[in-house]
């Protein structure tokens, strides 16, 4: 069965940071790309990075320069660094690899 499971969301002030995690099982993400969504309240999901099985990324160009992707194979989890986070960076963050979903983890960032 295959299970992907973010963590690491939160409430952050405005300019902070947080890491969040996208640990799988039962599927090798290095194996294929993986991706980082996220959806705002009352917004459709849009694309936030994704990290391919050679290890390229790509980001979208609202946190191009303040998010960071990576993975790290042997925890089989992937990485989504974020900073210097501002009010509209706030939605549910998920990740997604081929069918496969995580529940997502909220990200607040609010004074």
């Amino acid at each position: 069965q295959v299970q992907l499971v973010e963590s690491g969301g939160g409430l952050v002030q405005p300019g902070g940071s947080l890491r969040l995690s996208c640990a799988a099982s039962g599927i090798i993400l290095s194996d294929g790309q993986t991706t980082w969504y996220r959806q705002a309240p009352g917004k459709s999901r849009e694309f936030v990075a994704v990290i391919t099985t050679s290890g390229q990324i790509m980001y979208s160009d609202s946190v191009k320069g303040r998010f960071t992707v990576s993975r790290d194979s042997a925890k089989n989890t992937v990485f989504l660094q974020m900073t210097n986070l501002a009010f509209e960076d706030t939605a549910v963050y998920s990740c997604n690899r081929d069918m496969y979903w995580g529940q997502g983890t909220q990200v607040t960032v609010s004074s």
